[in-house]
């Protein structure tokens, strides 16, 4: 659930937001051979997305910081979640990199069991089941700020948590789950806390892990921790020197920090998990724009190991290559679409129409937009479960174009639905609810113009938009176009009701959609799910949507039931499907080897080398 979005490196955003998901991944070197053997020591530059610096070290992190720059960029590195998805580039759970062993669910998987391998903090307190029962008594506690929420998702569904011993935690939940869901979804979510966190003063020892009676066992206590530890996260100038945040048990630790973003890290000697860095230094690097770090990219004296070539910089490739770099795209497990607003006033009626959302999606030219305005570097979406990079989860329905481009096809769905061309645009003539005429709602008169918000900035969106509203005119629907910031474009399309004011939004369109982590299991109730007080994207609420939601939660059978979900969303269409850019084209000097660009873009600059 990286929430709703993806920073894209390869264009001029601002930063990714997180929510509740092939191709080349390694450097050219790859792993070692013989005659390619790491060197110990040297320090690689790592270019942040533009715009999108750290600003959030505390991993219960709000839904304003919920982002890749915070979470799989930076926390990730300091503080190891209890489990690790990406093997390669393959979209997986990665046991040999996770704190928990296999999880083993019982009593008809109400009862979820979880022993902790032998990790360590970097105070020397052992990584154990009573710090999961911390992160778990704080997320209880305060799950209103926490950016993952979901209303009775995790942890609502979790009715105890309690440390067995030392090295075995349980879960004991309010109903039967699937073991795949509840794993890649809910487990996922955890990142054990040190018990030194469990204050609320810095005036105040770090507690011994064994002492009883702490802070977050009583309700005033866990909300002053909460409140403690969230003040402390936001004072960006402390992050290097705080004891607070210098107790960590990843493989890297702050060297600094600067309130710009940029982070230096050295290696945690007390690191007691697998891939011990081998670099002396891991260095993030902040950038005001894309073009800034093409700049410095292109200046070719090594200030950037680990950058991206912008989209309109992509015929600058073979120069990038020449200073020394290899050029991969990095895909991440998502999709991209843009939401309609099923709730506004006007147009409300016609988005709700089956056909009518059908007659968009054939407007919009996947293969042609990601040949002309893409440079190649993106795959189709054609449902809420990605096409690559590769993963177990894409069957052939969501493998399919349901509604190629057909302009033709376009105007019959909507002629052949009771509406005609009139001065020049399509205009309901045929009101009613038959299956010839507009559809429940759509009065005698309603023309098809319709507002259009999407980011400044991003030239490959800009260029689709326009051949969508081309298109789109062809067909006697008017496309007004106006770009707005990236965070502008994310509050214009708030939820709500059509009588709120706030409601009149048509379509917007920030053009990163959405990347599934740390919920890593491609379902839909952060985007698609209703119920009281919640709405999906574009406040679409759907009970058969739903339904198929909630099965894939509890089936024994999970593809079944994902199958199922996957083949209604991809031909019922509640967003407009559009091609999904590649995360960043990366560019990876070719000194730097055993990169590997993880499909949920965590880094893991632990495994990196240098070599002469």
């Amino acid at each position: 659930m990286r929430r709703p979005l993806k920073f894209v490196g390869l264009a001029a955003t601002a930063a990714v937001l997180l929510a509740a998901c092939g191709s080349s991944s390694t450097s050219s070197a790859g792993t070692s051979t013989s005659s390619n053997q790491p060197i110990k020591g040297g320090t690689a530059y790592f270019a942040e997305g533009p715009g999108a610096s750290p600003n959030y070290i505390f991993p219960l992190t709000p839904s304003g910081n919920f982002s890749v720059n915070n979470l799989a960029q930076f926390q990730i590195l300091m503080y190891r979640p209890l489990y690790y998805f990406g093997i390669g580039n393959k979209a997986a759970i990665n046991y040999n990199l996770s704190i928990g062993n296999k999880p083993v669910f019982s009593n008809g998987d109400t009862t979820v069991t979880v022993t902790l391998k032998h990790y360590e903090w970097s105070n020397g307190t052992p990584v154990t089941a009573r710090d999961v029962v911390f992160f778990m008594n704080l997320l209880k506690a305060e799950k209103a700020n926490w950016g993952a929420y979901v209303p009775g998702a995790f942890p609502d569904n979790v009715v105890s948590t309690t440390a067995v011993n030392a090295n075995t935690v349980v879960f004991k939940l309010n109903k039967a789950y699937s073991p795949t869901w509840f794993t890649y979804n809910e487990l996922s979510q955890i990142t054990p806390f040190p018990i030194a966190w469990d204050r609320t003063s810095l005036s105040q020892p770090a507690p011994s892990p064994t002492a009883a009676n702490l802070p977050d066992t009583t309700a005033s206590g866990v909300s002053a921790v909460y409140s403690f530890l969230n003040s402390q996260a936001k004072n960006l100038s402390t992050y290097a020197s705080s004891p607070i945040w210098s107790v960590v048990d990843g493989p890297w630790k702050l060297s600094s920090f600067t309130t710009a973003g940029k982070a230096v890290f050295v290696p945690n000697s007390k690191y007691s998990g697998p891939d011990k860095p081998k670099l002396a230094q891991f260095v993030e690097l902040p950038f005001t724009s894309a073009s800034a770090e093409f700049n410095v990219l292109r200046a070719g004296n090594n200030a950037v190991t680990y950058g991206y070539i912008p989209t309109q910089d992509i015929s600058q490739k073979p120069a990038v290559e020449s200073l020394g770099y290899s050029i991969q795209p990095w895909i991440d497990l998502g999709f991209n679409f843009w939401p309609i607003n099923y709730n506004n006033p006007t147009y409300g009626p016609v988005f709700r129409q089956l056909y009518f959302r059908q007659a968009l999606e054939h407007l919009v030219d996947q293969p042609a937009w990601i040949t002309h305005f893409l440079d190649g570097y993106a795959v189709p979406s054609y449902s809420p479960v990605p096409l690559a990079p590769s993963n177990p989860f894409a069957n052939s329905t969501s493998k399919t174009n349901q509604y190629p481009y057909s302009v033709a096809a376009a105007k019959n769905l909507l002629t052949s639905h009771g509406w005609k061309i009139v001065n020049g645009i399509m205009t309901c003539e045929s009101p009613g609810t038959s299956a010839t005429e507009c559809g429940s709602g759509v009065p005698k008169g309603r023309t098809l113009t319709f507002n259009m918000v999407y980011a400044s900035g991003l030239t490959s969106l800009s260029q689709e938009m326009g051949a969508f509203a081309s298109a789109a005119k062809q067909v006697g629907i008017t496309v007004n176009l106006s770009a707005a910031p990236f965070n502008t474009v994310i509050t214009d399309q708030p939820h709500c009701t059509s009588s709120q004011a706030s409601c009149s939004w048509d379509m917007v369109n920030w053009g990163g959609g959405w990347e599934y982590s740390p919920d890593n299991y491609p379902t839909g109730g952060e985007l698609f799910g209703s119920g009281p007080g919640h709405t999906g994207f574009g406040n679409y609420a759907n009970t058969q949507a739903n339904q198929l939601i909630a099965a894939t939660h509890t089936a024994a059978n999970a593809q079944a039931a994902l199958n199922s979900y996957q083949n209604y969303m991809a031909k019922t269409l509640p967003v407009i499907y559009q091609p999904s850019a590649a995360y960043s084209i990366s560019a990876i000097s070719k000194k730097l080897h055993g990169v590997t660009q993880n499909p949920f873009l965590d880094l893991a600059p632990e495994t990196w080398y240098f070599t002469k």
